[in-house]
């Protein structure tokens, strides 16, 4: 009793006398308004530190109206009730703070006349924090102290109104060209939102409120105009945050209280927080399982030493979830049956989904279109049509002749959908070759002054939803889960509630409903990510696990984006994942083993997506798996130092790891310098043959190399009679002639093996001379006979290994 009393009086409001200004003190932090609402003082209570900036203008609340931000200009109050006074726009609004041992919330309980104001905004609150800016967790720190911001519910939204849309600017690294990025978004360091965000000499922290009681017209999502619709949720009133400072060690802790105290989302997995469970960053298998081929693809998880399996598409159809009918006949009791079979070997499984997209073939569409599949907008039917007309005469074309975003290019009638190719170039304005009847619809006649809708519809040929079917579709997704024990998602295309015209808003509600909506035996072992994060969803999402295996080779695809990514994580105090990696027939184990090293690196996990076909083809599978094993346990079990994490975050550096007791491990550093020998044609008598310099910064050992024959399709000629000289004396042999693709690998045993260009052993050579490469410089001579003319090269990668550095589990 004593404890709890001395908390409150510790949080009491006091007053001084001096400026008459209200402080507020918790744990961490002394916040200070003055009598015009402003705040004077946000100070760390812990080490005596000032941390608003000397004349800085800092509104405890702000208002829009008539496109126009206005500041406070009279506060009073009344216990722990303020009002705050508008006098421009004549607006009375009243807050409630509270004031916990950890932090203060301030509820915005009412605000007159209310229809006159557009929204609110909580700041932005100013620091001169600058060292490190969590733009999407809110948060702001230094190596003493975190200041941050929570949203306390949904339509809240972190960050400031940049965007009537409410979609938050970020730095698009797929910009075809970053540099052309405005420098004012760089300067700001916009990557993932603006929650927080970096100032001239400090930072701000921000979050606002919209009025949604009316329909608006923005520009949204490739559409200079857009209908947002009237949204009934009250308004601005009831919007709520809760800001805190504490030590920056304690920043994560703090949130989980402030989640716990005020009813946010605080998902665990087998009942730690995920925000701080180990399992938050499991890696995972990702195969196109069924029913048939699940005990191979359960076979091969374990394997890998992993406890998830995640299938990439298993959907016949989106909206509805129908599940492919030849993998799993009998829909979502097959993927059932799944779950529970991989339950019984402790493997849990996961699906991938596309949030709100509807594909043309699920029953939101056809034969029948729900009337709540999102509108660009609408007109009206200048003249009748019949079932056949094929010119739609319409009232106006905006919402119709916006073609950045229209794949679909359709319109909805009724219960009919029409595909239009394009609109008249003057008025009267009409539809032109139009398609009647189209995703299975019926064509009929219609009436003049009927509404036509102009859909809207993404990229990949689906159409989006509404706000009230975004929530079914979000209680569709719960439902799936909850009948069928999957145990694992990613809302990829979350963008895709944009077409309800709530940007950031509809992206929180989507997530929240479904998080809402699962049992409680699924909510506390799912694991989900998204393609999009938020300030709100923060709190939902486990991690993200952005970075795709399409667009290079296994190492080179999306790398940069990756490592940036990682910093966010650091930055927004989020699990750390790598993204997706694809194996394919001519995976390596070194390749492998330098996604497992930066795996480690940065203790983050990783998607590793596969075929099985591909796995049975590729003949260094079962070193793959083994590797996959021993590196995630040893992850897992924090084995690894922080001096080695840093090496390993490296991408330019190679590690092996051998497992050498029960949680006891070697790790070994690899030197690793690429070479090529091309084909040369020379006079006769003029020498053809490649020299390198490789320094080897450890101790004197046997060469170990791996050499590839490589060049234009067509032009690559088969080589033989290789040697290689190292040092001016001591030559090398190599009995082989190689064809294209294949590789010859000389490892650290001195074993000599030629493959094909799957993995798959050809010859192994026994009785070779290997030489030694010596400490520090070594020359390498390499030569080669191409047996014809063409544009050959052998790629070269020669590596020396260091001491083993013992490691065990911590």
């Amino acid at each position: 009793m004593k404890k709890v009393t001395i908390l409150l009086l510790f949080s009491l409001v006091s007053f001084l006398s001096a400026a008459r200004d209200i402080a507020w003190t918790t744990s961490g932090l002394k916040m200070s308004i003055n009598d015009k609402g402003f705040v004077t003082s946000l100070y760390d209570v812990t080490n005596n530190k000032e941390y608003l900036p000397a004349g800085s203008i800092v509104p405890l609340l702000s208002i829009r109206c008539n496109g126009e931000i206005e500041n406070p200009a009279l506060l009073k109050n009344k216990g722990s009730e303020l009002t705050l006074t508008y006098e421009k726009n004549k607006i009375s609004a009243r807050i409630l703070v509270v004031a916990r041992p950890g932090y203060l919330t301030f509820e915005l309980t009412d605000i007159r006349p209310f229809e006159k104001v557009e929204l609110v905004i909580w700041g932005p609150y100013s620091t001169t924090i600058s060292e490190t800016i969590g733009e999407c967790v809110g948060v702001v720190r230094n190596s003493e102290f975190a200041l941050g911001i929570q949203t306390l519910n949904v339509k809240t939204l972190g960050g400031y109104p940049t965007e009537e849309n409410d979609i938050e600017p970020s730095f698009n690294i797929f910009d075809s060209n970053p540099v052309d990025i405005g420098e004012e978004w760089k300067k700001q360091k916009l990557y993932r939102g603006q929650t927080a965000k970096a100032i001239e000499n400090g930072s701000v922290v921000q979050a606002y409120c919209r009025n949604r009681l009316k329909d608006r017209e923005i520009s949204n999502w490739g559409h200079e105009k857009y209908i947002a619709p009237a949204f009934n949720d009250g308004g601005v009133k009831g919007s709520k945050i809760a800001l805190f400072g504490c030590p920056a060690d304690q920043t994560l802790k703090t949130i989980g209280e402030i989640e716990l105290a005020e009813g946010l989302p605080h998902p665990v997995i087998d009942g730690e927080w995920g925000k701080t469970a180990r399992s938050a960053t499991a890696s995972y298998l990702i195969i196109d399982f069924g029913e048939e081929n699940l005990d191979k693809a359960i076979e091969l998880t374990k394997k890998a030493g992993l406890k998830y399996l995640y299938h990439g598409g298993p959907f016949d159809t989106w909206g509805h979830f129908k599940l492919d009918e030849k993998t799993f006949p009998d829909n979502w009791t097959s993927m059932k049956r799944c779950v529970e079979r991989a339950k019984a070997q402790d493997v849990r499984l996961g699906v991938h989904t596309l949030s709100n997209f509807i594909t043309t073939n699920d029953p939101y569409v056809t034969p029948v279109p729900d009337k709540r599949l999102a509108r660009v907008g609408e007109s009206v039917l200048t003249n009748s049509i019949d079932a056949t007309t094929e010119e739609i005469g319409i009232e106006s074309p905006d919402f119709f002749n916006q073609m950045g975003n229209n794949t679909l290019h359709s319109i909805v009638i009724g219960d009919e959908i029409i595909r239009y190719r394009e609109v008249s170039g003057s008025a009267p304005w009409k539809l032109l070759g139009c398609l009647r009847g189209t995703f299975g619809t019926k064509a009929v006649q219609h009436n003049k002054d009927e509404k036509i809708g102009k859909l809207m519809d993404h990229p990949y040929k689906v159409f989006l939803s509404d706000a009230s079917l975004s929530e079914e579709i979000a209680v569709n997704i719960a439902k799936l889960f909850n009948e069928t024990g999957l145990l694992q998602t990613s809302f990829d295309g979350l963008e895709g509630v944009w077409s309800t015209g709530m940007g950031q808003y509809a992206r929180n509600m989507f997530t929240k409903i479904w998080y809402d909506h699962l049992n409680p035996e699924i909510k506390g072992k799912v694991i989900n990510d998204a393609s999009n994060p938020g300030h709100f969803n923060w709190h939902i999402n486990t991690r993200y696990n952005w970075g795709e295996p399409w667009y290079a080779g296994f190492r080179e695809s999306q790398t940069s984006y990756r490592l940036m990514n990682q910093d966010f994580f650091s930055r927004n105090l989020l699990p750390h994942m790598l993204g997706w990696f694809s194996m394919n027939a001519q995976t390596s184990i070194e390749d492998a083993e330098w996604l497992l090293a930066r795996a480690a690196g940065f203790d983050a996990g990783f998607a590793f997506n596969l075929g099985i076909r591909n796995v049975e083809a590729n003949g260094q599978s079962d070193q793959i798996f083994d590797a996959i094993r021993k590196w995630e346990t040893a992850r897992m079990a924090g084995a690894f130092t922080a001096e080695q994490k840093t090496r390993m975050q490296d991408i330019r550096k190679e590690f092996h790891l051998e497992q050498t007791g029960d949680n006891i491990w070697d790790l070994y550093p690899y030197h690793i310098e690429r070479f090529e020998h091309e084909q040369k044609i020379r006079q006769p008598g003029e020498p053809v043959h490649s020299i390198f310099d490789f320094h080897n910064p450890y101790d004197r050992q046997p060469l170990m190399f791996l050499i590839t024959l490589t060049g234009e399709q067509d032009a690559v000629s088969p080589v033989e009679g290789i040697t290689i000289e190292i040092n001016n004396y001591s030559m090398m042999d190599i009995p082989v002639k190689m064809q294209p693709a294949q590789i010859l690998k000389l490892d650290g045993k001195g074993i000599l093996q030629l493959f094909d260009k799957n993995w798959k052993l050809i010859e192994s050579f026994n009785d070779v001379k290997i030489p030694e490469l010596v400490t520090g410089k070594n020359r390498i001579m390499i030569d080669a006979a191409f047996t014809k003319e063409g544009s050959s090269k052998l790629k070269i990668e020669v590596k020396t290994i260091g001491e083993a550095e013992s490691m065990s589990r911590n």
